[in-house]
C-alpha cells in the first residue's frame, strides 16, 4: 500500500518476494525527515504545532450539550433563510437575533463586554489574481467559555456546528496564521 498526498491508501502492484524496494519505504531516501511527529501520518515535521493555531479548545461535557442544545435552534432558520436565498450577513443577524440572542460587543483591547452572538461576511479567497469575499455569512455564538456554535450560510450550502473557541479567534476557525 502507498499514500497519496491526501492520505488516501491506494494499492501497489508489486510482485511477492520482490528483492527491489520503493524509495518511499527507504528510510534513508534523500530529503526524508528524520523527526515524526507523534500522531502525523505524513510524517510532516511540526505539522501539529505549525497548525495549532487551527484546533478548537476542549468543551466541558456539559458545555458541549449547551452548544447542541442551541446549534439546534439556529439550524432551522438557517435553512429557511437559505431556502429563500437569504445569505447576506445583515438578514441572518436579524433572523437571530429573533431568536434572543445579543450581538458581542468587545471594547478598544478586543476584551468582550456582553452579547454572544457575531454575523459576519465570509472570508476573502484568493481567486486568480485577486482576493474575493463570497456572497455569505458567518456566524459565532458563544455559548459559554468553553463552548461555541459556529455556522456558516452561502449560496451552495450552509452548516452548523459546535467546537470550542480558538486560541486567537475565539468562535471563528481562523483562515490562516501567523
Amino acid at each position: 500500500m502507498s499514500l497519496t498526498a491526501c492520505g488516501e491508501q491506494r494499492g501497489t502492484d508489486v510482485v511477492a518476494n520482490s528483492s527491489t524496494t520503493s524509495p518511499s519505504s527507504s528510510s534513508s531516501s534523500p530529503g526524508a525527515s528524520p523527526y515524526v511527529e507523534p500522531g502525523i501520518v505524513d510524517g510532516a515535521p511540526h505539522h501539529g504545532d505549525n497548525n495549532a493555531y487551527r484546533r478548537s479548545g476542549e468543551m466541558s461535557a456539559a458545555s458541549a450539550k449547551d452548544a447542541q442544545k442551541e446549534a439546534d435552534r439556529i439550524e432551522p432558520v438557517l435553512k429557511r433563510l437559505w431556502g429563500q436565498k437569504k445569505w447576506d450577513p445583515k438578514s441572518v443577524r436579524a433572523a437571530l437575533l429573533e431568536l434572543g440572542y445579543e450581538e458581542e460587543r468587545t471594547g478598544p483591547k478586543g476584551e468582550r463586554l456582553g452579547g454572544t452572538l457575531t454575523v459576519r461576511k465570509m472570508y476573502p479567497r484568493y481567486k486568480t489574481d485577486h482576493n474575493v469575499t463570497p456572497e455569505g455569512a458567518l456566524i459565532g455564538l458563544r455559548v459559554h467559555d468553553d463552548a461555541c456554535v459556529t455556522a456558516f450560510v452561502q449560496k451552495t450550502n450552509f452548516e452548523v456546528r459546535t467546537n470550542g473557541p480558538f486560541m486567537e479567534s475565539g468562535c471563528f476557525e481562523p483562515p490562516y496564521g501567523h
